[in-house]
């Protein structure tokens, strides 16, 4: 027996500091590829589950157009005239009418930050859930503000005039060229090829941002540089933020817009 612990002492010291090292090394290298394989892992659920939101988001659009004939305003000053009144307030709460029509316990009030509302993977900012945005509405396609008319989804003149600023009249359905390849919602990312703001109720593809807080490093952190889409016939796609706002194809910028144009007249010079 005492030889058999000899025999141990002697291959301890025949362990050396470098081997050691080495051992330590290959266990930190191991660890590490865990941690990775881990990390990816929990991304591509957050990005499925969020995929998941998106698509609820886009069946109660479909209903709201099925019911309407017309998409939802992007906002409705005239409802508390009764004008325009299945409209809601806005896109939101148009569409929260649709998601809890007839639940007893949630009611039409909009629950920020929770359920087919809340991106697993968008950063919870306080607890303000009223300031809460994880997804937004191609309300605006591409057009700038120089153009009192819209070419997306909430409400012909976005920018117009008086009775009509950002509101009516409504988009009909009919005026949607190409449904499968009209984007309709999404993550709520806006901006360009410069600055990406996340946390909006908008999903716009815009210029001249600004980005004191480094919000476009955190955007493209999000599912790994992609954004979860619904398209007008209900089907949800992964989009990279570089094709959805930096590509100037004629396929990613007749997206935006419901003529199905590309109008690279609107994008900046």
């Amino acid at each position: 027996m005492t030889k058999n612990l000899d025999a141990v002492g002697d291959g301890l010291a025949a362990f050396t500091l470098t081997e050691l090292l080495v051992v330590v090394a290959i266990i930190g290298i191991l660890a590490a590829l865990i941690l990775t394989a881990i990390s990816r892992s929990k991304e591509k659920v957050q990005l499925t589950e969020c995929a998941h939101n998106v698509r609820q988001l886009g069946l109660a659009l479909q209903e709201f157009v099925t019911d309407n004939h017309r998409y939802p305003l992007f906002v409705n000053p005239a409802y508390s005239k009764d004008h325009s009144s299945e409209n809601k307030t806005a896109w939101l709460t148009a569409l929260e009418a649709i998601l809890y029509k007839g639940d007893p316990v949630h009611g039409p009030a909009i629950r920020y930050g929770k359920g087919v509302w809340r991106c697993p993977a968008a950063p919870r900012l306080g607890d303000d859930l009223s300031q809460f945005a994880c997804y937004g509405y191609n309300a605006y396609g591409l057009s700038p503000e120089k153009n009192l008319r819209s070419l997306g989804l909430g409400g012909e003149f976005m920018w117009g005039k008086g009775p009509n600023k950002g509101m009516a009249p409504a988009v009909k359905d009919s005026e949607v060229i190409n449904p499968s390849e009209m984007m309709s919602l999404g993550d709520g990312f806006v901006g360009g090829s410069d600055v990406v703001l996340d946390n909006r109720w908008l999903l716009w593809r815009t210029y001249g941002l600004k980005d004191p807080s480094g919000k476009t490093k955190r955007s493209y952190a999000r599912h790994q540089g992609k954004a979860n889409v619904a398209f007008c016939d209900g089907h949800v796609e992964a989009l990279t933020l570089k094709s959805l706002l930096v590509d100037t194809n004629d396929a990613a910028l007749s997206r935006w817009d419901r003529d199905h144009k590309p109008h690279r007249e609107d994008l900046m010079p």
